[in-house]
């Protein structure tokens, strides 16, 4: 009989492909053609933003679209971490941490990619088991200098860096040893997504997925 495939962890997302694409998505209508753009370009990890009225109806149609894998991003708390799971996300992701969101992570099948932004949020994170953290907002926060800085006293944790990054700066955070992925939208800009270019945004993920 086949082996059960190995849950999945906010590590292994991560070294899926070099970047998750974060979409802020206002029609269900463009759920599915945009989620199979981007799995066609070599970007099968996505992040549909809870920035929206559709965002859950969003995932729920990006779902269905065979090689994706949808997750929520800024989840807040226990109750968004529930409204994912039912909409059919398979991971969540925060621009910070707080107590109780790290409680209902505890509580939730969802892997979590945790917000940092210091030193002293890296090493909470590290001391509840999370070595995958998301470093936000990244270009604010310091950038690559910034990532550098922790990579010395810290050299266990890895990082997806989300916020300010884009086709001319990605490279340079994924250089990095402790940068397993980023995060951006500049693979999915909103122009496209409303006139329904799939196609350029296809060519667009396959330039980013190169960059690994």
């Amino acid at each position: 009989m086949p082996q059960p495939a190995p849950p999945l962890t906010a590590t292994a997302l991560c070294a899926i492909a070099p970047v998750i694409p974060v979409l802020v998505v206002d029609s269900p209508a463009a759920a599915q053609p945009l989620a199979q753009a981007l799995v066609a370009g070599g970007l099968p990890v996505l992040e549909v933003t809870l920035r929206t009225p559709a965002a859950l109806e969003v995932i729920a149609e990006m779902a269905q679209v065979p090689g994706a894998i949808v997750g929520a991003g800024t989840v807040l708390g226990a109750a968004d971490l529930h409204a994912a799971e039912q909409a059919g996300a398979r991971f969540a992701v925060s621009p910070g941490t707080t107590a109780a969101l790290l409680e209902g992570a505890e509580n939730s099948p969802l892997p979590l990619l945790p917000g940092a932004a210091t030193a002293s949020e890296v090493m909470a994170l590290a001391e509840r088991g999370y070595v995958m953290q998301k470093f936000f907002p990244a270009k604010a926060a310091g950038g690559v200098a910034a990532l550098k800085s922790l990579a010395g006293p810290l050299p266990l944790v890895q990082f997806c860096p989300t916020g300010g990054i884009d086709a001319a700066n990605a490279a340079e955070f994924l250089a990095l040893a402790n940068v397993a992925c980023v995060g951006g939208s500049w693979v999915a800009p909103a122009p496209l997504v409303q006139a329904g270019a799939w196609d350029q945004i296809t060519t667009l993920a396959r330039a980013a997925a190169q960059l690994g």
